[in-house]
């Protein structure tokens, strides 16, 4: 045991502590919480908009005529062409896709990142949204309608809030699944935490330490964001009695 245990923090040492090593874990901790907020604000924002005008066509179609239902149609038919590649391919592909394709132009990695992984996750998003505004019930709308509020008005009022409520905690699991995916960064040459775990092994040629020490961080930060996850659901159990 005290053979073990004296490897153990032989390792340590050489791995976080001799020549700051732990200053690169430190470092790639920062930058993948940087492209995590990055991508869940993108995400977000593509989510939304896919969403609304999904649902818009689906709960409107048979009204809408002329003009309106070819437009909403076509706008339709491009959010799920978009939701179709995106959830089929795998997101390291899509990352290099952007890095050298793209974005070839830029050489900011973690820029370049954050917008894969924001593009990535709306996809996500915009059906996790989607499924939430229909599954409120039809009479909901016909409700807001009979208060005078045209369509815009009673899904802002009525119907989204509703919504945003019911999906709120599977919104939280998808940007938690975000944060472990961001762990693929380094295909584009960033130094975000697994990175820098990589970095350390091929210094010291011994994985176990940085490897497993990175994998610990990841799981404290999921156990953590899993914590304040199941503390939300709570509430809103609560809030509905």
């Amino acid at each position: 045991m005290s053979e073990w245990f004296t490897k153990i923090k032989a390792d340590f040492y050489l791995n976080f502590i001799k020549e700051n090593r732990w200053k690169l874990i430190l470092s790639g901790l920062g930058t993948t919480l940087k492209i995590t907020l990055i991508a869940i604000i993108i995400g977000i924002i593509i989510g939304v908009v896919l969403a609304t005008i999904r649902s818009t066509y689906d709960l409107t179609k048979d009204e809408m005529r002329g003009g309106k239902k070819t437009v909403m149609g076509l706008l339709n038919t491009i959010a799920r062409v978009y939701l179709t590649v995106i959830r089929g391919t795998p997101v390291v592909i899509q990352l290099l896709i952007i890095w050298f394709i793209i974005l070839a132009s830029s050489d900011n990695g973690v820029l370049v990142a954050a917008v894969a992984f924001g593009i990535n996750s709306g996809a996500y998003v915009a059906e996790i949204i989607r499924g939430g505004i229909m599954s409120i019930d039809r009479g909901q709308m016909e409700a807001g309608r009979s208060l005078g509020f045209n369509y815009i008005e009673t899904m802002r009022y009525i119907i989204i809030p509703q919504a945003f409520k019911n999906v709120l905690p599977s919104l939280a699991n998808e940007f938690i699944a975000l944060l472990k995916e961001t762990s693929v960064a380094g295909y584009v040459a960033v130094n975000d935490l697994t990175r820098a775990g990589n970095i350390i092994r091929g210094k010291t040629f011994s994985p176990f330490m940085p490897l497993v020490g990175v994998a610990l961080i990841y799981l404290v930060m999921v156990m953590i964001l899993t914590y304040f996850v199941g503390v939300l659901e709570r509430r809103l159990r609560n809030s509905e009695r």
